[in-house]
């Protein structure tokens, strides 16, 4: 069930492999959205509640050290639930746009393509985390993975952002599949092009959607 189903907001989720300049894209179309006159909120995974921000050292600290595959996914499962139920649902159910610097499907890119963990089992899992919630547009910021992580200082990087190579590689080609897979809700983006250039297109495909969707501005909608 997408988010057009569940309440009258709209909801757009940004995703990829480290370095693609998610966060930075994510502000920028949520200050594009409201000089437009609508209502955005912006959020991030995992993170975005309280609970959810004691999590994220848990599963981001270098000095967390090894997580199972499995713990790992829970944990990120977890947050996630928290965030929609507190966070996401409420405000699309008021007619906001929401922005999430990642969801569902990096939980399927790292912990299944990318440690191997049961594809369906996730999906389920996700499933029941989520109560179905889908969003109505996940822009896919790609870029080669040596070039993204080039851009991470080391001082920077989290516990994932330390991975092999192999296994970021692993998680690229996750989202390729993953976009490959359901065409109508993902769109492709190139992260190695300039900020601007990125920002432009992610714009453009952003109110190609919210038009399909019918979605306006707050203030047509209370004229």
């Amino acid at each position: 069930m997408d988010a057009g189903e569940k309440g009258s907001g709209f909801f757009v989720t940004f995703e990829g492999p480290e370095g693609g300049g998610k966060s930075t894209q994510i502000h920028r179309l949520a200050s594009a959205l409201a000089d437009q006159g609508f209502t955005v909120w912006t959020t991030r995974e995992p993170g975005g509640t309280s609970l959810g921000e004691r999590i994220r050292p848990l599963l981001l600290g270098p000095r967390t050290g090894e997580l199972s595959p499995l713990t790992e996914a829970l944990l990120f499962t977890a947050a996630r639930a928290q965030l929609v139920a507190e966070v996401i649902q409420p405000r699309l159910r008021r007619g906001e746009v929401v922005l999430c610097d990642r969801f569902i499907d990096s939980t399927l890119a790292y912990q299944g393509y990318g440690r191997g963990l049961d594809l369906a089992f996730l999906t389920r899992l996700q499933d029941e985390a989520t109560a179905g919630l889908r969003p109505q547009l996940t822009l896919l910021l790609t870029l080669p993975v040596q070039v993204g992580l080039s851009r991470i200082p080391v001082s920077s990087q989290d516990r994932l952002d330390r991975e092999d190579p192999a296994f970021h590689a692993r998680v690229l080609d996750g989202y390729l599949r993953l976009a490959g897979s359901d065409p109508d809700r993902w769109r492709q983006v190139d992260a190695s092009a300039s900020p601007d250039a990125v920002a432009a297109t992610i714009l453009e495909h952003v109110h190609q959607a919210i038009k399909r969707a019918g979605i306006q501005p707050a203030e047509r909608r209370s004229a």
